[in-house]
């Protein structure tokens, strides 16, 4: 099997440029939970390269995420670190970032960070019964008789809980 360096990679056309681009970004961690990458957390959207600009697109997890800046920073350094000479990041809100976007692999992540991850879907507008979620599994213990503490945790998406089990307090990862 052949491999190119990055380096005749970044040089190649712009859908063998945009795939490691794509790579690059990918990698970048979420700052409010470093063991989740973007990619993982569903936040990066897109990546295209048009000649010498990288073009990456995210959708944050909400429109006032504080995240935000520190996030498009962190794909600027690892892009241009990796020799790409122009990046710009650009910010779409819609359509909104939903929990349905976080891979299985975040999810197992935030689990064995002690983190409870989203679990079921996002409830799509319109369109039949909302299901409402009757317990949050201790991701320490995996009980599920847990208590909400308060409706925002450490971050605005997550909820702060309490194992009434292992009396480990956790962060439940909000569905939305």
């Amino acid at each position: 099997m052949v491999s190119l360096s990055e380096q005749q990679e970044r040089a190649a056309p712009a859908p063998v440029a945009a795939t490691v681009a794509w790579r690059i970004a990918a990698a970048v961690p979420d700052p409010e939970v470093p063991v989740l990458s973007i990619e993982d957390l569903g936040v990066l959207r897109d990546v295209a390269v048009d000649g010498e600009r990288v073009t990456v697109t995210i959708t944050p997890t909400y429109s006032g995420c504080p995240a935000v800046d520190a996030i498009r920073d962190d794909i600027v350094l690892a892009l241009t670190a990796a020799g790409f000479a122009e990046v710009d990041v650009r910010l779409t809100l819609t359509p909104a970032w939903t929990t349905d976007w976080m891979s299985d692999a975040g999810k197992d992540k935030l689990r064995a960070y002690g983190i409870a991850p989203p679990t079921g879907r996002a409830a799509a507008s319109g369109t039949g019964p909302i299901r409402l979620q009757m317990a949050v599994k201790c991701p320490r213990c995996g009980s599920l008789d847990t208590k909400e503490l308060a409706r925002f945790g450490s971050t605005s998406c997550k909820a702060l809980y309490e194992c009434r089990a292992c009396l480990e307090p956790f962060d439940h990862f909000k569905v939305h």
